[in-house]
């Protein structure tokens, strides 16, 4: 007999919140997934980041809007951002490259601190940003995102995916349109850079990584920007060069194209190539200054991977890998120049970085201990071999608990301006007291992660504590000379200390809570006098709430951060007109938003900065801009106040 059974359709859900800790992997995880990515205005990739207590935005210049991502209070270039497993914001590109990608185009973001894999390089001496981008798999046939705020600024996104038997393909649009002028303070300078940028990311795979034979993915991202910032009347066209007006303009094109392609033996063995090239070209101004800079990087590795022992419960990866960098910068004052600064001329660098590595994970007692232990050896074109050695080790006494630890080094060289753009900006000269050397440190954490319930509330604790010690660190000298930057090695005592309380609490998928606390003591020695690094918030507080009605056909986001006072720049020296206080005031950001679900669009509208706290006046010198004094580099707060914001997103669903 042949029985005949129909069933209702059944909808299946996780219960998995929007970011959490993962139990997989053997390092301490924090994943961030789309649902969590819906909880504010992701705009960028810097704005994925506002519920979050691990990841620090910092405005790096505030007339351009450049941001950085910071981990344990130190600044973002001692921590790796990958895009799918490659470094492609690096160098020239790492000023601007948080900034251009957008947060509607990504599916998950990992964030690792302290210690980690060996596997993508020698950086990350603190931690690494994963950003993985939706894929033809997964994504929805077709999104459409707009996105408009009370500033008058837009930006819209569209993707369209395809899903095959054999291959895949997801095509991502995205443009930013500038908002309005505003100078909200009277200070002549608008509070927030004229932005217009066109990009496009393309990506294609072949088969799936697990399967056995080969599989692909290769794709490609091109970014058109400019950025406008500076005194209201500034006018690029006729003011470039010129003292009629201070402006600032930035203007770029970068064409990426990455790979990786592998091919798997059997269950047991793979070998994969991963490889990119990054190009830019970017035209600026900023003041009486002009920046032109061209590079071209290049990174490629070749990695073996082999699981071998009793039940394959190891695993084996090995390889090498090589980069190659190419950046030349020219810098040039115009005529109008008064200031007498000495440092104009071509910058020309190029580094071919060949390395080794492997990397074993050992499982013992049934997945209870895992030590990963792994090591890489470079060989840099100029300062010759550097060895990274890493390690780390999870132990889970029980599910519900797991503890970590983690020790490594690590070393990267210095891009003098594309990282430290306040040595463009400013009236200062600068003096190159030494040839700089890759700075280099190391770091070891700790963590405890407990999940638990209570009734129905599930609950996550985790306790975080890292220490990070610097042999040689590159930090420039604005304290010894008003006048003057001096760019010297550092080797004295350098170190950041951190530590990190959070809990996250959830009701099914209708209530999600967490709270977070952040302690950092980023310091150094002067003279044998601890003084702390400034712009760094020592005490952070964080909290955030989502509820969703059943249905969830409505949901409200709410979050909270409280930033401790910070250390601002020694301006003693200064005419008593250019002096600010020694520390910044503490203060509070508020964020609120409602989304409302019908069955192909989502309607949302927010609001950044509820209280409306700015930092008034933050340019030092911004009456006599061309003058000795001037610097639009102590930005502590935030500075263009509260700021409304609308959209929607629209999708069309995959088919059943």
């Amino acid at each position: 007999m042949t029985a005949t059974v129909t069933m209702q359709e059944v909808t299946v859900r996780d219960e998995v919140t929007g970011a959490y800790i993962s139990v997989l992997q053997p390092v301490k995880t924090e994943i961030i997934n789309r649902a969590e990515l819906h909880k504010a205005a992701c705009c960028d990739l810097a704005g994925c980041f506002e519920t979050q207590s691990t990841v620090q935005p910092t405005t790096t210049n505030i007339l351009t809007n450049a941001k950085e991502l910071r981990i344990l209070g130190l600044s973002g270039v001692y921590n790796q951002v990958l895009v799918d497993g490659l470094p492609t914001i690096q160098g020239l590109t790492y000023t601007y490259g948080t900034g251009t990608i957008p947060g509607s185009m990504l599916e998950n973001i990992w964030v690792v601190k302290g210690a980690n894999s060996v596997l993508q390089g020698y950086e990350g001496m603190v931690g690494q940003i994963t950003i993985f981008p939706r894929e033809g798999g997964i994504a929805e046939p077709f999104t459409a995102d707009v996105l408009v705020n009370s500033f008058g600024e837009k930006h819209l996104n569209a993707a369209f995916a395809a899903n095959k038997t054999r291959w895949t393909n997801y095509l991502a649009l995205h443009t930013s349109q500038p908002g309005g002028k505003w100078d909200r303070d009277d200070d002549t300078f608008l509070d927030m850079p004229r932005l217009t940028r066109y990009s496009f990311y393309n990506k294609w795979r072949y088969r799936k990584e697990n399967e056995n034979g080969l599989s692909v993915f290769v794709g490609a991202r091109f970014v058109d920007e400019r950025r406008i910032g500076g005194q209201e009347n500034f006018d690029p066209g006729a003011d470039e060069g010129r003292t009629r007006a201070y402006g600032q303009t930035v203007r770029f094109r970068q064409p990426e194209l990455f790979t990786k392609t592998g091919w798997r033996f059997d269950a047991n063995r793979k070998i994969s190539l991963l490889a990119s090239f990054v190009a830019q070209n970017q035209g600026s101004w900023f003041g009486l200054t002009q920046y032109d800079a061209t590079q071209r990087h290049g990174y490629a590795n070749v990695q073996y991977e082999l699981f071998w022992g009793k039940n394959r419960a190891h695993d084996l990866k090995t390889g090498f890998s090589f980069r190659h960098l190419w950046l030349d910068e020219n810098i040039a004052f115009a005529a109008a120049d008064t200031l007498g600064r000495t440092f104009a001329g071509n910058y020309l660098r190029e580094e071919n970085i060949p390395g080794v590595f492997a990397e074993n994970a050992f499982h013992f007692k049934d997945d209870r201990w895992i030590w990963i232990a792994g090591i890489r050896a470079d060989r840099h074109n100029t300062f010759g071999w550097y060895v990274t050695p890493r390690t780390m080790l999870r132990f889970t006494p029980s599910p519900d608990l797991d503890l970590r630890a983690s020790m490594g080094t690590g070393w990267r060289t210095v891009n003098l301006f594309p990282e430290n753009t306040a040595l463009l900006v400013g009236s200062r000269d600068l003096v190159f007291a030494e040839t700089l050397r890759p700075e280099r440190a190391w770091n070891a954490g700790i963590n405890a992660t407990r999940r638990f319930s209570i009734g129905k509330m599930r609950l996550t604790a985790t306790v975080d504590v890292y220490h990070t010690r610097f042999l040689n660190q590159f930090f420039p000298d604005y304290d010894t000379d008003p006048t003057k930057a001096i760019l010297a090695n550092f080797i004295g005592k350098s170190i950041s200390n951190g530590l990190q309380l959070e809990c996250s609490a959830a009701w099914s998928r209708q209530v999600e809570l967490r709270a977070a606390y952040n302690f950092l003591d980023v310091f150094r020695y002067v003279n044998d006098e601890k003084v702390l690094l400034p712009f760094n918030p020592r005490q952070k507080v964080l909290g955030v709430a989502t509820f969703r009605t059943p249905g969830e056909r409505w949901q409200f986001d709410a979050n909270v951060h409280w930033y401790g006072r910070q250390r601002l720049p020694d301006t003693r020296s200064n005419p008593e007109h250019l002096q600010l206080p020694d520390y910044s005031k503490a203060y509070v950001l508020a964020g609120l938003q409602i989304r409302h679900a019908r069955k192909r669009i989502e309607f949302f509208a927010g609001c950044e900065n509820l209280f409306d706290f700015r930092q008034l006046r933050p340019i030092l010198g911004w009456q006599q801009p061309f003058a000795r004094g001037f610097d639009p580099s102590f930005a502590w707060g935030p500075t263009r106040g509260r700021e409304f914001y609308a959209g929607f997103n629209f999708k069309i669903a995959k088919k059943a």
